[in-house]
């Protein structure tokens, strides 16, 4: 499947659904959807995004997905069984994350509690450092396992699967995907 800009850019202010299941235990929380990710209705769906792939390496998905055209109700079904949930911390789709505002992420960062609460997973990992750190105000917060939790939540801090995020590997993500889901309870240590 390919889209033109035209295309693309029609999606632009979409919003994507929550893929939140009723035992979601590793809630990923990426930092607004893409203009493809908006097209499909799949989160992390453009081509080259190392999301899927990640989460493959790392044992949290037991087989491939590719959502580039779209996510089947089976590949859906396979998170959600596997206690996997996907959200965002802004719900607008843009062609970059850059065009966000820190009102937009501050806002989001009040949403993102609410879905915590209500869903209750054991750890909410947030892919997408820089991001994180202007929704929550939190300047100084590094990658890695976070001192406080949200809404009860651990609270992990991950890299971007996006590829503009070029010093991360599919390999180093799946490194740091795998430590949030071994708290999780998804995958053995």
């Amino acid at each position: 499947m390919s889209f033109t800009r035209a295309e693309l850019e029609s999606f632009r202010d979409a919003e994507v659904p929550d893929l939140i299941g009723p035992d979601c235990r590793l809630l990923f929380v990426g930092i607004n959807p893409g203009l493809w990710t908006a097209a499909t209705g799949a989160h992390f769906a453009r081509p080259g995004n190392r999301f899927y792939p990640a989460l493959l390496g790392a044992g949290i998905i037991e087989r491939p997905i590719d959502p580039t055209a779209g996510m089947s109700d089976a590949d859906r079904d396979h998170l959600i069984e596997r206690g996997v949930g996907i959200t965002n911390l802004a719900s607008r789709a843009t062609a970059k994350a850059d065009e966000l505002t820190g009102e937009e992420l501050a806002v989001g960062a009040e949403r993102l509690r609410v879905i915590v609460r209500d869903t209750a997973p054991r750890v909410v990992a947030v892919a997408g450092i820089t991001a994180y750190r202007t929704a929550f105000g939190e300047r100084a917060a590094k990658k890695g396992k976070q001192p406080r939790t949200l809404e009860g939540a651990e609270l992990w801090l991950v890299p971007n699967p996006s590829g503009l995020n070029a010093h991360e590997t599919v390999a180093t993500l799946a490194a740091s995907y795998r430590e949030a889901a071994i708290e999780a309870g998804i995958v053995s240590g």
